[in-house]
């Protein structure tokens, strides 16, 4: 008989029509396969061997794949290593198969193997997929003991011998996205866990919700590629199977475990192991000594302590704030702008370790986006780390359970408070739970992005060096929006109003956001930062960095997160139409004018890099119109009645004077991507010259850096050289500037050019104002009088009377915020008073200058 004759084994499942694969379509159809995740399968090289590995051994998933695949035009699995669907097998085929073996043995006294006849080799290079389960309940028996062939090995020694790469795609199955319980509950043991559910809890799922059943691939290894890693080509074949498979293996449970995150204990068991753990029970055991305390006193209060931080993390509690926040924000905002390829590169990088998601933070809607967002894309919600303020009844209690922990805004003196609130972070990231804070640690109030805040991330840092994990993924990311909600209560807090605190009667009030629409939220997310690779890239040896050399890591590491969310900040069209009315120096102006600054804006950005949104991308002019209306319906931007009726071309709008804060706010959303520019053209103008030359400029650049540097956090990696290069490049792009003709790195202003550089440099304006007021105040009032806890509603007072006296001109400059940033600069460089005269008049005779220039 020929060899080829025996080939009929029951692993091997070709693709067929028929009534029986037609009811397994129907069965399957139901579950989810995203699109990106079968580009995995469309990327492969075409010579490619494929081989999709599951964890257990599931002949549903093996049919699932095969029936799927032959649907979406991609490789089939034909062939399932260790498995054998022969009830799907016509009873021609499983007769063959019988005389095929009955006649292999008669003849040769021994068992057909395919791995030695060579069928698994032949069918494989024929381009035919297989199925692999890494774990079966007798495998390693059979490959420890009985030495049969063990299908990753037979991979390897095929891969050894022949060019076509062997590609391993691992596939994930999922019935739940909830997290396996700490103790499993008796339906568990009888139909199987919701992780690993048994054959009646499979259908009965598929019958009655289909939807929650989803597949999703890991990233695809390279065989050839993994042989060759790390020195391994000269390794037994049988010892390279076996770190394979365990690598196999640690990659589906780290995958398993970025869709439902770490096992869910209750909060009792939590509590219990954090409490009794050896770290801080040696901490409360010396701190008692030291303070004369019984260790039963020390451990109460440590207990009080994790009452008052600690989440109660509930995954039911998840999937219905999901729901019900998904409806809210469905009902306040027209929808939500998802930055999709940023996030999917995300949940590849929440394998490497615990995800820190650090979002700026401009609304109290920031905590409850990101937690729908993970949820509704197959993600566990993290563990977000909430101020104090927010565990007020009875909402405390629901943050909790959606996996808020509260933290005090100071730890000053509460050393048993600070000691177990790092033992907590340090327990969350053993655990494998996923962490949102806030790096700014507030709300801003201005719009701007705030300078960082590294009580957390220095925590972080310091568990991350005790072992708390192998590595920590840092998230930036952007949250914007078209419209806040507490745009009021912000304007009250910059005009000098007091902020209130939150409690039951203002969620009961936050009833009449519902009357409104507030427009479009934006979430963009920036390229991970892995604390691992980052060290290594440095060549860092985090364990034997002194203190001081932590600090710094810690301060570039806070800084670096910083500039990401500013890079990947969004303009949106409310963000250019504020920026345009506010820089417009007349005190009227038609759309046409209004627009032609918004297009010297989107040149700029347009030359930088900016990411747009969608509607300024396709039409720029119909959504700055929109986002013009939206402020005319809100009475920020006017149309005086005489106006009304006329053109829309020639009518002539103008700014309410007491609503201009509301459009600073929406000016600061863009102002980081302008600040080059702006910095740039203020020197430029301050030359006071027709002509110039690029090195004129750097000095002064650095100037106005180290003025600001309370504003607005300048990008680490660019010098001041490589920015000014950068801005005047954009210039000359739009007319502005034109080089010389013969000098080299020498400028001239065009005549259109110094009207459009003072629309720049109007950026900077408010602040120049809000300083001049600060220092004004120091230079009238003493030292011993200066510093006292009244200062800055002093400083506000005559803010107001230098406004109504015109000594200023614009209303925002009156800004708490610019008034305490103001403070900081100054008391940092030496001004403390009236007797400060040498300083005060250099600031003085700057801002003077800067003001004029910029005012005329």
């Amino acid at each position: 008989m020929l060899k080829g004759t025996h080939n009929h084994f029951l692993f091997a499942l070709p693709p067929s029509k028929g009534l029986v694969p037609w009811l397994l379509g129907r069965l399957f159809r139901g579950i989810t396969i995203d699109d990106s995740h079968l580009a995995l399968l469309r990327r492969m090289p075409p010579n490619a061997i494929a081989v999709y590995t599951i964890k257990f051994k599931s002949h549903f998933e093996y049919l699932c794949y095969h029936i799927r695949y032959q649907k979406e035009k991609l490789p089939v699995p034909e062939l399932a290593m260790g498995m054998r669907p022969w009830l799907f097998h016509t009873v021609t085929h499983i007769l063959r198969s019988f005389l095929a073996h009955l006649h292999w043995w008669l003849t040769r006294r021994q068992g057909l193997d395919p791995y030695i006849n060579g069928y698994w080799r032949q069918s494989l290079l024929e381009g035919k997929a297989a199925v692999l389960p890494l774990v079966e309940r007798h495998g390693f028996y059979r490959r420890f003991v009985k030495a049969q062939q063990d299908p990753l090995r037979f991979l390897i020694e095929m891969q050894q011998a022949t060019d076509h790469p062997v590609i391993i795609i691992p596939h994930l199955m999922f019935f739940s996205r909830n997290p396996a319980p700490a103790i499993p509950r008796l339906r568990d043991v009888i139909f199987g866990s919701e992780q690993r559910p048994g054959f009646m809890r499979r259908l009965v799922v598929l019958f009655r919700n289909p939807a929650k059943v989803f597949v999703e691939l890991s990233h695809p290894l390279n065989l050839r590629d993994f042989i060759a890693s790390a020195g391994l080509a000269e390794t037994n074949p049988e010892y390279l199977a076996l770190i394979l498979r365990r690598r196999l293996l640690l990659q589906h449970n780290r995958h398993r475990q970025t869709i439902t995150g770490p096992v869910v204990k209750s909060h009792e068991e939590f509590k219990e192991e954090l409490l009794s753990g050896e770290r801080l029970r040696q901490f409360m055991t010396q701190y008692a000594e030291s303070r004369d305390k019984t260790i039963y006193q020390v451990r109460k209060q440590a207990d009080n302590y994790l009452d008052e931080i600690a989440a109660k993390y509930n995954h039911f509690a998840v999937n219905l704030a999901s729901k019900s926040t998904t409806l809210l924000l469905n009902a306040l905002f027209e929808d939500i702008v998802i930055d999709k390829a940023g996030l999917q590169q995300v949940k590849v990088m929440a394998r490497k370790g615990p995800l820190i998601l650090v979002p700026c933070h401009k609304s109290h809607v920031d905590y409850l986006i990101l937690s729908v967002l993970f949820y509704n894309n197959n993600m566990p919600a993290p563990h977000i780390a909430a101020g104090k303020n927010l565990s007020f009844w009875p909402l405390g209690a629901m943050f909790r359970a959606v996996g808020a922990f509260f933290v005090r805004r100071t730890f000053s003196g509460a050393v048993v408070y600070s000691k177990v609130f790092a033992e907590y972070l340090f327990k969350l990231l053993n655990e494998g739970f996923n962490i949102e804070l806030f790096i700014e640690g507030g709300r801003s109030r201005s719009g701007k992005l705030l300078m960082p805040k590294l009580g957390l991330v220095t925590l972080l840092l310091k568990a991350f060096r005790e072992g708390a994990c192998e590595d920590m993924i840092f998230v930036p990311i952007f949250i914007g929006y078209d419209q806040v909600l507490e745009e009021g209560a912000y304007l009250e807090e910059l005009s000098g109003g007091k902020k209130q605190p939150e409690n039951i009667s203002q969620v009961i009030k936050a009833r009449r956001f519902l009357k409104n629409r507030y427009g479009k939220i934006y979430i963009n997310f920036h390229a991970p930062l892995s604390l691992q690779e980052t060290l290594v890239e440095s060549g860092t040896n985090f364990a034997e960095m002194t203190s001081k050399e932590q600090n710094a890591l810690c301060r570039h590491l806070g800084w670096r997160i910083i500039n990401a969310i500013g890079k990947i900040s969004m303009i949106t069209p409310h963000a250019l139409v504020a920026s345009a009315a506010l820089n417009n120096s007349a005190p009227r102006f038609t759309i046409n004018e209004l627009m032609q600054v918004v297009d010297t804006y989107i040149a700029f950005i347009g030359s930088q890099g900016a990411q747009l949104t969608d509607t300024l991308t396709t039409d720029p002019r119909h959504a700055c119109h929109q986002a013009l209306e939206n402020y005319l319906q809100r009475k920020i931007i006017e149309l005086p009645d005489g106006e009304k009726g006329m053109p829309a071309d020639i009518a002539q709008y103008h700014l309410h004077p007491g609503k201009r804060l509301q459009l600073e706010y929406y000016k600061n959303n863009a102002i980081a991507w302008f600040v080059p520019a702006a910095c740039t053209a203020t020197t430029i103008l301050e030359l006071d010259a027709f002509q110039f030359s690029k090195a004129d400029l750097h000095n002064r650049y650095r100037f106005l850096n180290d003025l600001f540097k309370y504003e607005f956090a300048y990008d680490l990696d660019k010098s001041p050289e490589m920015i000014v290069r950068k801005s005047i490049k954009a210039f000359i792009d739009d007319a502005i500037l034109i080089p010389h003709p013969t000098l080299p790195d020498t400028y001239q202003i065009t005549s259109a050019g110094y009207r459009k550089l003072k629309l720049f440099a109007r950026f900077l304006l408010t602040y120049f104002e809000s300083y001049w007021v600060v220092l004004t105040f120091f230079k009238q009032t003493p030292r011993k009088e200066a510093s006292g806890k009244d200062r800055i509603k002093r400083i506000q007072s005559l803010g107001k009377s230098m406004y109504r006296k015109q000594e200023l001109i614009l209303p925002e400059s009156l800004s708490k915020i610019n008034y305490e940033n103001g403070i900081s600069l100054l008391t940092s460089n030496g001004v403390r008073g009236a007797e400060s005269t040498t300083q005060i008049e250099m600031y003085e005779q700057t801002l003077r200058n800067f003001v004029y220039l910029i005012k005329q």
